[in-house]
């Protein structure tokens, strides 16, 4: 018998929280990136906050431009991660929302929008094109009391992720409360180690999603 369509409501979330992320991610590194002026890059690499413009040592925020201005590059990221984000809250279920919030998001990365989202953008994209699909593989190899508890973890994960990635942000920019508690040297170490965490929980978090409207569409069905 042929699968049931999922509703697609945790895989939507999912889509569009990380979608989000990459775009306000990208507006942030390219409100920096504009601070520093009409100044040319020395390479493809940059520092999107410059030294005038950081709050510690480490708050370096390196990303790639393609383009031979900081403040064209800025103006670029502010624009495309504002695209994004609107895009994957409110266009992401189009027909082609998941192409489309790949392409912004790598013309993003080119422009600045830092190397941090790259994993969110394709984690994003993978999701945005499961919305509403029959997910017929995961049914497969998700069964019985494995699907139940993947489901269960969400949206615990989600929500786990996003602290995670907050939390990243916020010591990468600014360092604190890290390097007053432990030091600079150590909150590099706590970084790391965080971004390991981020990787984890954003990998998981999509076949919970998946599980999760899974779960859903069954207990509809059978209702």
């Amino acid at each position: 018998m042929r699968p049931i369509p999922v509703r697609g409501g945790a895989t939507r979330l999912v889509a569009s929280t990380y979608g989000l992320m990459v775009g306000v991610a990208g507006i942030e590194h390219g409100a920096f990136e504009a601070l520093q002026g009409n100044e040319r890059p020395t390479g493809l690499l940059i520092d999107a906050i410059g030294p005038a413009q950081r709050f510690w040592e480490h708050g370096t925020e390196t990303a790639l431009t393609v383009v031979p201005s900081f403040l064209m590059t800025g103006v670029l990221a502010l624009v495309l991660g504002t695209a994004v984000t609107l895009w994957s809250t409110l266009m992401i279920t189009r027909r082609a929302g998941a192409n489309v919030l790949l392409a912004m998001c790598v013309a993003l990365f080119l422009v600045g929008g830092g190397f941090a989202p790259i994993f969110v953008s394709l984690l994003g994209f993978a999701a945005a094109t499961r919305i509403g699909k029959p997910l017929r593989w995961w049914r497969r190899v998700c069964r019985g009391r494995f699907r139940t508890i993947l489901a269960a973890l969400f949206p615990w994960s989600l929500a786990a992720f996003v602290l995670a990635y907050a939390v990243g942000v916020e010591i990468a920019i600014f360092g604190a409360p890290a390097t007053s508690l432990f030091g600079a040297e150590t909150a590099v170490v706590i970084l790391t180690d965080l971004s390991y965490v981020m990787l984890a929980l954003l990998m998981v978090t999509v076949p919970c999603a998946f599980a999760r409207d899974i779960v859903a569409t069954e207990e509809s069905t059978i209702a």
